[in-house]
């Protein structure tokens, strides 16, 4: 929220400056986000006086001014504004200025062959408005040599980020009464402009909704006369990021920021019949004020006459109500909305307001006599009319809470002591009422409040955070104990090897489109959807940690990356029992792109391929302590994958610790990527942990015999894969046998059809002496008899 320092002074008497607001603004929670100074734009613009205009001798439409800035010998200007002339007082900017509009910082220069020693500067160049027509023309009293900052009032601007449960500070008043609180000034009481009230409101109001609406007021204004707004009112929306848009609009738009109160204001000739709070029609239309057409349902609170839609209640006006130029009799509405109902409609109808923002934040139900009297009186005062009588419809929430307070929980709880009359001057400065018996009565308007902890917050942040002494935690005595749990010990270490291996670490949002967290779901697992998301495209918990990567990897690919090696650490979500959010551990890479450059060597840039995801997701679960030698290679690594190059990892044929290889071209499509990709998914979860062992396992000694190598060369059946040949391998002599490892795969000439030929190298490793010749015939005749049982025969 912006807002002025004029503007904040309107309601709060102080002297103290921006930096003292501001770090006071920041004391009590109300952070303080960005200060703007106007004045800081203007430096170097002074208000001067012309003193002559001639025709520029080589110029038909440039004029050469003689201006007097009050310092020195008057200055040569040369000038095109068709208005500028002699005896006018307007703005000067002198060299070394910098105009706001376009940065063009001044100098010295000559313009068709004379000098000019500055500029004569129109409103849209200051960026006061848009006027270009001409140079700005001040007042005949305007002090020459006067800073045109000083002259024109220009004025801070705060900005403010207020949390949700402060509505009550959505207005500058509100702010006022906090920075009142902290002793920075004296809260003004609100000024009141005088009107009467003359003869029964002409229009029936009513709410046919309670529930949604309980609280409806209105009155009518007629003859009144529409325009522009006056300075000092255009001056104060601006500061708070708003566009002036005519006197009655701009009216409402200053009691919603400045009070956080938002009002409407319907023009009473486009209204037909009574005014009428009540649930819209299933399938009912509105033409909203931002031009566009919403349609709505039978769950959202509309504001209407006997004909059609006029108002999204709490959200937006209607077109065909707004007022006009021609505008002479109007219908003033304030309301109050049940503030769950104002969010839902507007996350269906995905339309944000000023208006929707107080309004489902719960603004304060005390002030709607106030803020219509109040806004009448500055409709009256400033565009003449005379009010009606007011009717109220229904009534707001009227039962304040009451919350017993032991002003002892402040050193409990808040770890400050704060003398029992200071916290209950702080209480009663901030609105509460305290009883004798410390029965404090909370205004309606503080919605956030639930019971004593939130006084206590209360009081601490206004007698300053900054005095709550820092107290070390108690400790016991000894050596520290571990703080984090085996699976973070897991991950931190899982983080560590994929760095390692040259990938980088992605921090994805948990939350996906619904169709991309569709494309990734499992068969028989119902997706986590959100009811309040952030976004539509963050609507869906993600079932899969791939679908970010591929987003993040295509983002990669769309600024020119030629390879995209990414790796998260996160959580997959899965709608568990009783409603209940199932989570997940996993591990996902994607690798996109070169995996090497091309080179002198190789020619063409390498891609990445299903080996390489293999080999990534072995490395990292025997960095995890799964047995890896154990682990058995198994299709089924689902329809996101392609089905020829991928694979699972399993511990029997239940047990999936990981699935890699290549995304299939569908899914890539789904993501509109069109190169290949290699991923992971490693399922943490999945890995058994370690057992505890008793004792620490023995030092390493290396073998006093070196290894024996021998390579067999096998025919197996096509289908076989080389990974379980290894395996039966290794099985055969577990003792002597310590590695095997495939160093060539064939088929073609001298191989039969339907066969391969799988070439594998075995090491041995002797114990306590070297093998003999016997020993070596036994253990390759095991290896055959162990491929043998998989169909494999030992190629001649």
């Amino acid at each position: 929220m912006k807002f002025s320092l004029t503007w904040l002074r309107d309601y709060l008497d102080t002297d103290a400056s921006v930096a003292e607001i501001c770090d006071a603004l920041n004391a009590i929670g109300l952070e303080v986000e960005g200060v703007e100074d106007p004045a800081e734009k203007l430096a170097g613009f002074r208000v001067a006086h012309v003193l002559t205009a001639a025709r520029h001798p080589d110029a038909d439409k440039l004029q050469v001014l003689t201006v007097d800035t009050g310092e020195g010998d008057p200055l040569q200007v040369v000038c095109g504004a068709p208005n500028a002339r002699a005896g006018m007082k307007g703005v000067l900017g002198l060299p070394g200025a910098t105009v706001p509009a376009n940065g063009m910082v001044l100098r010295k220069s000559a313009i068709r062959g004379v000098e000019s020693n500055g500029m004569m500067c129109s409103v849209r160049e200051l960026e006061l408005g848009e006027d270009h027509d001409g140079i700005i023309e001040l007042p005949d009293d305007a002090p020459v040599g006067t800073d045109f900052a000083s002259y024109h009032g220009a004025s801070p601007v705060i900005e403010v980020a207020v949390t949700p449960n402060r509505p009550d500070c959505m207005g500058v008043y509100g702010i006022a009464r906090d920075l009142a609180a902290k002793g920075l000034g004296t809260l003004k009481a609100i000024a009141m402009p005088g009107f009467s009230a003359a003869g029964a409101c002409p229009v029936e109001i009513r709410t046919d909704d309670p529930e949604g609406c309980p609280a409806f007021y209105g009155r009518v204004v007629t003859g009144v006369k529409n325009g522009p707004s006056p300075d000092w009112l255009q001056a104060r929306l601006k500061s708070a990021g708003q566009r002036p848009i005519s006197l009655l609009v701009d009216l409402t738009n200053y009691l919603m920021l400045g009070f956080g109160r938002p009002a409407h204001v319907y023009d009473l000739a486009k209204l037909q019949g009574a005014v009428v709070a009540r649930r819209a029609k299933e399938g009912e239309q509105v033409l909203a004020l931002n031009e566009k057409t919403y349609t709505l349902d039978s769950d959202m609170v509309v504001i209407a006459d006997d004909v059609q839609v006029h108002d999204i209640a709490g959200i937006m006006g209607g077109e065909d109500s707004g007022v006009s130029e021609t505008t002479t009799d109007v219908l003033l509405e304030i309301a109050y909305f049940d503030p769950a109902r104002i969010g839902a409609t507007g996350r269906k109808l995905g339309l944000a307001s000023d208006a929707r923002t107080r309004f489902e934040r719960g603004v304060d139900p005390e002030f709607l006599d106030e803020g219509l009297d109040l806004l009448t009186g500055l409709i009256v005062e400033l565009a003449g009319g005379q009010p009606s009588e007011v009717v109220r419809a229904g009534s707001p929430p009227a039962d304040a809470k009451v919350i017993v307070f032991d002003p002892g929980l402040t050193l409990r709880l808040g770890g400050v002591e704060v003398p029992e009359a200071e916290q209950k001057r702080i209480l009663e400065s901030l609105g509460f009422a305290v009883g004798g018996d410390w029965q404090v009565t909370c205004p309606l308007r503080r919605h956030d409040l639930e019971g004593p902890a939130d006084l206590v917050e209360e009081v601490v942040r206004i007698h300053g955070l900054d005095k709550v002494a820092s107290v070390a935690l108690p400790r016991i005595e000894g050596v520290a104990r571990p703080t984090a749990t085996a699976q973070q010990m897991l991950e931190r270490s899982l983080r560590r090897a994929a760095a390692a291996s040259g990938l980088n670490e992605a921090v994805i949002w948990s939350f996906l489109p619904e169709r991309a967290a569709d494309h990734f779901a499992s068969d028989g697992e119902d997706l986590w959807v959100l009811a309040n998301p952030i976004s539509e495209d963050l609507k869906a918990m993600r079932p899969s940690l791939l679908p970010g990567l591929l987003m993040a990897a295509k983002r990669n690919a769309d600024r020119g990356a030629d390879a995209t090696r990414l790796f998260e650490i996160g959580r997959r979500y899965f709608r568990g029992g009783n409603g209940l959010s199932d989570e997940r551990p996993t591990l996902g890479i994607v690798l996109a792109g070169e995996r090497a450059e091309r080179n002198w060597q190789s020619g063409k840039a390498k891609a990445f391929d299903a080996f390489d995801a293999k080999a990534l997701a072995l490395d990292l679960l025997q960095v995890a302590g799964a047995p890896v030698a154990n682990l058995m290679v198994m299709g089924e690594a689902g329809p996101q994958f392609h089905p020829g190059q991928s694979a699972t990892l399993r511990l029997g044929p239940k047990v999936v610790l990981a699935r890699f290889g290549m995304v299939h071209p569908a899914t890539l499509k789904a993501f509109d990527m069109d190169a290949p990709v290699a991923a992971v998914e490693l399922f943490i979860d999945a890995i058994p942990a370690k057992k505890n062992a008793a004792f620490a396992r023995p030092g390493f000694t290396p073998p006093a015999l070196q290894t024996v190598t021998r390579d067999f060369a096998f025919l197996v059946p096509q289908a076989l894969a080389a990974g379980d040949l290894v395996r039966a391998v290794q099985g055969a002599d577990k003792a002597s046998i310590v590695a095997a490892r495939v160093f060539d795969v064939f088929a073609g000439q001298g191989v039969p059809e339907g066969r391969k030929s799988i070439a594998i190298e075995v090491t041995l490793q002797p114990g306590e002496k070297s093998f003999t010749e016997s020993d070596l015939k036994a253990i390759a005749d095991s290896v055959v008899a162990a491929a043998a049982k998989l169909g494999a025969e030992l190629r001649g």
